[in-house]
């Protein structure tokens, strides 16, 4: 397993090695005790599959708030999305940036999104699935979300066009505007 740091203290990009013969390739995704011993302590109790028919829908920014945060490991299963983590831990010296990259089933990449960050992606094409493992159930009660298009964030979702979204995402509200719940913990 590749792992990458990304600017964003505690979101890594994790690339599984592929294995590969006459009848296709074999990947290992995630791996408890492996990933413990790189410092990945994660218990995943939930895991997640979407499938968006049009590409340019966008699904995000999300996050579960306390008691029930979520860390998130994201893939493409089909297709290709822009996958999007923003920090929005109170007092990280990151608080509101954004680190986006590109997974696909070509590309193997995955994208470990920790509690205290938002999270979205676009998809690149028609009838893409992402599949993601969370380390706590969903609670409606602590769902919530941040507008897709903040400018005081300012992701580069490279869209030409409007995005297709839920109607949730449409009214969501400006950073500006959210009392967060999470506290950044200097390591």
């Amino acid at each position: 397993m590749q792992i990458e740091h990304t600017s964003l203290d505690g979101v890594v990009v994790l690339t599984p090695k592929k294995f590969g013969d006459d009848r296709g390739w074999f990947s290992e995704t995630w791996n408890a005790n492996r990933m413990a011993e790189l410092g990945l302590n994660i218990h995943f109790v939930q895991d997640n599959h979407s499938m968006s028919a049009k590409a340019g829908t966008l699904r995000g920014l999300h996050y579960q708030s306390p008691p029930h945060a979520q860390d998130k490991l994201v893939r493409c299963t089909r297709g290709s999305i822009f996958d999007v983590a923003v920090d929005i831990r109170v007092g990280s010296p990151t608080y509101g940036k954004w680190f986006g990259i590109e997974l696909s089933l070509e590309n193997g990449r995955q994208l470990l999104v920790p509690r205290g960050f938002l999270h979205g992606f676009v998809t690149r094409m028609a009838d893409t699935e992402v599949q993601y493992k969370c380390s706590d159930v969903y609670a409606p009660d602590c769902d919530g979300g941040i507008r897709w298009d903040d400018p005081t964030i300012g992701i580069d979702w490279g869209l030409t066009e409007v995005p297709t979204l839920s109607a949730k995402d449409q009214v969501a509200p400006l950073l500006n505007d959210f009392k967060s719940p999470f506290l950044w913990e200097k390591a």
